[in-house]
């Protein structure tokens, strides 16, 4: 990046008059500086798109991770309130609202940007939101938050520094040639043979293991990163050069997107509602980013001709971005509501008893003979 500036600096760019002038006097030295000109427009250009991929998904990844804090309090108002329902709350909505702007900025950054660089970049919202909880929701800091902080900053700067910086515009020719390459071709049969055995242990042999359901997600996130890339690719190239709509393969690769997005929320939601969030939350983002720069690397060879250093930062930057973000989700506090396994006596009329019948789960007599006896003698006390 500096290289080019440098290069753009020390070579101007000229006008038409002066480059007819030059024709004239020496056509193979306008030539040459016209070809010069054509390359530094043509890197600046891509720098930018570069930057502006890069700003695109810290907003959106930044917008995202206020509205789940929104949606967060939301929830806990509601508990505390015993209100009307969370859905109806316009407080609850602006959150969605948000959510879906913050998405849709992250679709649009892989227009610009590799997407071996947008997929890492999903730390910056977890570090927003545990910011976030601590400043607005009043959340405890904790040293792991700091440590975990630091690491995925720096891991951030790792990847925006050493990622391929050349992203080549995609077009529907473009993702036609890629999507017969025989790379792409064998990835996707082990990526389905792969999937096809994870869904056979988790739906007939009822293996309900973690790795295995984040595995079921990850390999459909990697075809939608694809197929994101190519979709939002597309679009920008309609917008800014030449209409790409017009072209089967965009309609494919927006089938293709639909389809693995709603899989993938199913088998996530399947996931939370087993496991707790702070397993789910890290692992599925390691997995995530894993399976978007495998994709990134095999369908559209984003780490073609990058160098050996650039890579080896580059996968360090996303161990510290994994690490940072495994200690800043573990251990959360949870959102602490009433306790509904007890019934108090005195809510039931005709009862004088104020006590609990049920002893604690925690006591040595739960779920004992002491305990059926000791139920059995608050009864003939009452009567």
């Amino acid at each position: 990046m500096e290289n080019s500036s440098d290069f753009n600096a020390t070579v101007p760019l000229i006008s038409a008059e002066a480059l007819r002038a030059q024709i004239v006097e020496n056509p193979l030295q306008a030539c040459w500086s016209w070809s010069t000109a054509h390359v530094c427009v043509s890197m600046s250009s891509k720098c930018q798109n570069y930057l502006l991929g890069i700003i695109i998904s810290i907003c959106g990844n930044v917008l995202i991770s206020v509205s789940l804090n929104i949606q967060k309090y939301a929830h806990v108002r509601q508990a505390q309130r015993g209100s009307k329902p969370y859905y109806r709350s316009g407080m609850w909505w602006s959150g969605v609202v948000l959510m879906g702007v913050g998405e849709l900025g992250n679709f649009a950054a892989y227009g610009f940007a590799p997407a071996s660089l947008i997929a890492p970049l999903g730390c910056v919202s977890v570090i927003a939101s545990a910011v976030i909880s601590v400043v607005f929701l009043k959340e405890t800091i904790r040293a792991s938050d700091v440590v975990g902080g630091s690491l995925a900053i720096t891991g951030t700067y790792l990847l925006v520094t050493f990622a391929p910086h050349a992203s080549t515009h995609i077009t529907a020719h473009l993702v036609q040639y890629y999507a017969i390459s025989w790379h792409f071709l064998l990835y996707l049969f082990i990526e389905v043979v792969l999937f096809c055995i994870l869904l056979y242990l988790y739906k007939r042999r009822g293996v309900k293991h973690i790795v295995i359901v984040m595995l079921l997600v990850a390999l459909l996130a990697s075809l939608t990163v694809i197929s994101v890339k190519a979709v939002s690719g597309m679009i920008t190239e309609s917008i800014t050069s030449q209409l790409q709509l017009i072209y089967p393969i965009f309609y494919v690769m927006l089938v293709v997107m639909v389809a693995s997005c709603a899989f993938q929320i199913k088998f996530l939601n399947q996931a939370m509602k087993m496991f707790d969030a702070t397993e789910v939350v890290p692992i599925n983002f390691v997995f995530f980013t894993a399976s978007a720069i495998i994709a990134g690397i095999i369908f559209y060879q984003e780490f073609e001709g990058l160098a050996l250093l650039n890579i080896f930062m580059f996968l360090f930057g996303c161990l510290l971005s994994f690490i940072g973000v495994f200690l800043i989700a573990r251990n959360r506090p949870k959102i602490k509501q009433q306790d509904r396994t007890f019934i108090p006596m005195d809510k039931i009329p005709g009862r004088r008893n104020t006590d609990k019948v049920q002893p604690e789960a925690k006591t040595q007599t739960y779920g004992s003979l002491a305990a059926k006896l000791m139920c059995n003698r608050a009864g003939q006390t009452d009567d």
